[in-house]
């Protein structure tokens, strides 16, 4: 019988991803480990390689479709033997079927062959290499007729369009008054409410419920500005999940912060004449070039197995205390950034390090990398200092329980043996969760980050 190609799900928590580019069409045959189609998510583009061999008798899902619901039927394959237009007379959209819920770690490579039959996909992921941070969105449910939205208790109906412009738009679906069949919003109405007309006020929480701060809606923000005097851009994915992230951790995570100034002149010289010294291939290129920010890598992890205490995780259940170094690194991408990972930083060289970041930060910036090599970090470094910036505080990034902001270096003026002079200091700051991480241990961790840091021959030793 037919077997039906689904949304792959490329990160434990995605829900929905867009469905990029078709690299196959109907009528094609299909062999094992052909790339069919690019799924594309918040943070990266994967390829999708089938895993049965047939005949792709029906494209369900067009090419450039977003927000695909995973385990949906994109499309159908039909067998040796089997009728190709039978196949695809019978192939229909299905609704999707949530993501059965994993209760152990799950390794995202290498990716298990999904068993045949019916509702079993018949391709599985493969990287460019792949991809993403999850989709924190879920996708409405649907009613039957119509694909017609609906809660329950308080129903809200609604038009595939209607929502689609609803989110584009930031409003909140349930206060549109409807002027469709039986109440049900429509594109009109969504247009309306942009101009702030046909709006219900906001729902109370009942009785008992936590207290939430009010927040003004898109069209009371869109009101307070004068027509034409802004252009409206609406958030791509990679923006919402930033959002919802970030705003989690403020509102679940208690931050506090310690501050010190590290002396880097002797960071700089080493610096210096490692780079000096690099050997060069026949083209005259240095095999490695090492940045400031490669010693700030070396010199937290370091920093962790010296203090293994901060080296941590916290869960309701129990603490997660790691035994290696895996530091996230932030790299800015347009309209937001990402967090490659340099695994067991402190067992790599310097050189190896520089590499490792400069390869990531490359396919980071691509959309390239693969899940696991931006997930389970167990500490953060951000640095600002290329852009001037003299020192900051950065939000933690869960469930890891530190991140280091880094600050531009820069001479200053200091005391040494009781006689003025001249120094080039980094102030960093490390954040840190509270619940796992006092303020002592932060103390102890960040000192010796700053005795490694100013000491680099410290990080060889």
């Amino acid at each position: 019988m037919p077997t039906n190609i689904l949304m792959p799900a490329l990160s434990p928590t995605m829900e929905k991803g867009n469905l990029a580019r078709w690299l196959k069409k109907e009528g094609d045959k299909i062999k094992s480990g052909d790339v069919i189609a690019e799924i594309e998510t918040d943070k990266a583009t994967m390829e999708y390689e089938a895993v049965d061999e047939g005949t792709l008798a029906k494209i369900v899902v067009p090419e450039g479709t977003q927000d695909v619901a995973v385990n949906s039927v994109i499309a159908v394959l039909a067998g040796e033997g089997e009728d190709v237009k039978a196949a695809a007379a019978g192939a229909r959209a299905s609704p999707a079927k949530p993501p059965e819920k994993k209760t152990a770690s799950v390794s995202p490579s290498p990716q298990p062959s999904p068993q045949r039959g019916e509702g079993a996909g018949s391709a599985v992921p493969r990287a460019q290499s792949p991809s993403p941070l999850p989709s924190g969105e879920r996708s409405p449910p649907k009613a039957a007729g119509e694909g017609v939205a609906a809660s329950r208790g308080n129903r809200t109906f609604s038009s595939p369009l209607a929502r689609r412009l609803a989110k584009e738009s930031g409003i909140d679906l349930a206060r549109v008054q409807g002027s469709g069949p039986h109440g049900r919003v429509i594109a009109r109405d969504i247009d309306a409410a942009k101009a702030g007309k046909g709006l219900a006020a906001p729902r109370v929480a009942p009785a008992g419920a936590p207290a939430i701060a009010p927040s003004m809606s898109d069209s009371q923000i869109r009101a307070l500005y004068a027509e034409g005097s802004y252009d409206f851009v609406p958030h791509d994915q990679i923006r919402r999940v930033i959002a919802q992230r970030l705003t989690a951790s403020v509102q679940t995570i208690p931050h506090f912060y310690e501050t010190v100034d590290c002396d880097i002149g002797k960071l700089l010289a080493a610096r210096e004449e490692i780079n000096a010294a690099a050997p060069k291939d026949k083209e005259g290129k240095p095999a490695y070039k090492l940045s400031v920010n490669d010693f700030v890598i070396k010199a937290l992890a370091l920093a962790l197995q010296r203090v293994p205490d901060a080296n941590v995780s916290w869960t309701e259940a129990g603490m997660l205390k790691h035994k290696h170094s895996d530091v996230s690194v932030a790299v800015a991408l347009p309209g937001g950034l990402i967090t490659p990972i340099i695994r067991n930083a402190e067992m790599k060289s310097l050189s190896a390090i520089s590499n490792e970041m400069r390869e990531l930060a490359a396919r980071a910036r691509a959309h390239k990398l693969r899940p696991h090599e931006y997930q389970g970090g167990t500490t953060s470094v951000s640095n600002l200092g290329m852009y001037g910036i003299k020192d900051f505080t950065a939000v933690i990034n869960p469930p890891q329980s530190t991140i280091l902001a880094v600050g531009a270096g820069e001479e200053r003026a200091v005391v040494r043996n009781g006689q003025l002079a001249v120094a080039t200091i980094m102030s960093v700051t490390l954040s840190c969760d509270h619940r796992a991480v006092d303020g002592a241990l932060g103390a102890e961790l960040i000192g010796a980050f700053k005795r490694l840091i100013e000491n680099p021959v410290m990080m060889v030793v």
